[in-house]
């Protein structure tokens, strides 16, 4: 026991509930007549979120190094369980892509986001030296691409372009060639152009429209990004105080609690609350990616990578679908916004993480 805390490393996980507790303080009231409904939820999730970090933390993980059954049978049931969604899942928010468990809502997707950079760290740690072969790279595609597509016909845009974007990172950090990258670059250039004439639904489409444009119709389909530009430049630079932010207080600013919960605490925090917040989520990249440098095994290595580049790659996407600066996807802030199924697959992460360093072959 004595080993196990003295490997764990503090810094990251003192970030992440700072991270946390900035999101509790945000959705403190939120519910409706002063019930604080988010809140207690949001704290009750947390707890199992830990709970669950510490199941991790004291389970060796190093047998997934060699032992590949485990990762496939995971990864499989979640491929079944987001295709299943397509079938039996009750739409919220325009999506399909939670399961209703009395009054429970569980979201395969947030667990896939994990499981995923689990697997391709796995396939690109054995294939290191070959992954410059196209054939490697086309299959590792393989992986992500079907649990996108799954996530796309949700429809979960944004989902869809996090677990593409670990995929793509992983490539890059394991040694893809250059053409081989200009090659997918085209690939997904015309991927775009299909996915708009065939596959996007109207109101995705109007989503991106009003993206670039969302004073074409402030008060339909430009109404989220208006709102949340508003809150965010309300905010200033010392923001509102706690508890007195309008946008959200007064439900002029939807989806505060999950798609918006940024542009809530910036408008209560101001400039200074939100540099603060960057600072701290800056320090869980560093931490996760000195874990990456210090790996005893390329395995871990890429794994503490595309844990990073999942947790930025969304952290950005939120933010800059807050801001006005990318289409609003409907993706929620990793450790601020309201939601069990992503508070618990985050901790899960950081639990297998902080179990690599614990479990070294070498001691502390």
């Amino acid at each position: 026991m004595k080993r196990v805390f003295y490997n764990l490393d503090f810094v990251l996980l003192i970030s992440c509930f700072v991270l946390l507790l900035f999101g509790l303080v945000t959705m403190k009231t939120f519910g409706s007549a002063g019930t604080d409904y988010f809140f207690y939820r949001q704290l009750i999730w947390a707890s199992l979120g830990v709970a669950v970090f510490f199941a991790a933390l004291f389970i060796d993980w190093n047998f997934l190094k060699t032992n590949s059954i485990f990762l496939l049978i995971l990864y499989f049931v979640l491929l079944v369980l987001l295709a299943a969604l397509l079938i039996s899942a009750r739409a919220v928010r325009g999506a399909e892509s939670w399961f209703k468990i009395y009054s429970v809502g569980v979201e395969p997707v947030e667990l896939m986001k994990p499981v995923l950079v689990l697997v391709l760290a796995k396939y690109f740690s054995k294939r290191h030296v070959e992954i410059a072969r196209f054939g490697h790279l086309f299959i590792s595609s393989l992986y992500a691409a079907l649990p996108v597509a799954l996530v796309f016909m949700q429809p979960d845009l944004g989902s869809a372009v996090v677990l593409g974007a670990i995929w793509l990172g992983l490539a890059v950090i394991s040694g893809i060639k250059l053409q081989h990258l200009a090659a997918l670059i085209l690939t997904g250039v015309l991927m775009l152009v299909f996915s708009w004439s065939f596959l996007l639904l109207p109101y995705q489409k109007i989503r991106i429209i009003s993206f670039l444009n969302p004073s074409l119709d402030p008060a339909g389909a430009g109404y989220q990004a208006t709102q949340s530009m508003i809150a965010l430049g309300s905010g200033r630079i010392f923001g509102k105080g706690i508890g007195f932010g309008t946008q959200s207080r007064l439900e002029f600013l939807p989806e505060h609690t999950t798609d918006f919960i940024f542009a809530a605490f910036a408008e209560e925090w101001g400039l200074i609350g939100a540099s603060l917040l960057f600072l701290f989520f800056a320090i869980v990249i560093w931490r996760i990616l000195r874990s990456a440098i210090y790996g005893e095994s390329n395995f871990e290595k890429l794994y503490a990578a595309g844990l990073a580049i999942f947790i930025f790659f969304q952290s950005v996407v939120h933010i800059g679908m807050n801001s006005g600066m990318l289409p609003i996807t409907g993706l929620g802030m990793p450790f601020l916004s309201y939601g069990g199924s992503s508070l618990i697959s985050l901790f899960f992460a950081l639990g297998i993480l902080q179990s690599f360093s614990v479990h070294k072959k070498g001691g502390g």
